[in-house]
């Protein structure tokens, strides 16, 4: 078994705390079951949002899923012109016995800009 690290983006339409918890949910949720995660795999994960973002922690939608125990943070992305505004990224540490090129890593909405040669 090996530490994987499991990359997924999403962005929200208006800044407000319930897109943010929402749309962090839904990309977490899709994140772990793509990789077949299950809670005792997940070591930490980390949640970044643009500076445009500001009404929630994205964080509080894994405490929300029940993630009680595991490490948790969260910071600003960042600020760079010609980004991707209204985003939200996931970066997951898990111990996972897939290989690096089985990871899937999730971009939904306009974050499949990020990495269209993931989608």
């Amino acid at each position: 078994m090996s530490v994987r690290g499991i990359r997924g983006a999403i962005t929200v339409e208006e800044n407000t705390r319930k897109a943010i918890l929402e749309a962090s949910s839904l990309l977490l949720k899709e994140m772990i079951e793509a990789n077949d995660l299950e809670e005792s795999d997940l070591i930490s994960i980390v949640f970044t949002m643009t500076e445009d973002l500001d009404q929630a922690f994205p964080a509080e939608a894994a405490r929300k899923i029940g993630f009680d125990s595991i490490p948790l943070l969260c910071a600003q992305e960042l600020d760079i012109d010609g980004a991707l505004n209204y985003c939200i990224r996931i970066l997951i540490h898990a111990n996972s016995t897939s290989s690096s090129e089985k990871i899937r890593h999730i971009y939904l909405r306009k974050a499949v800009s990020l990495r269209p040669d993931l989608n």
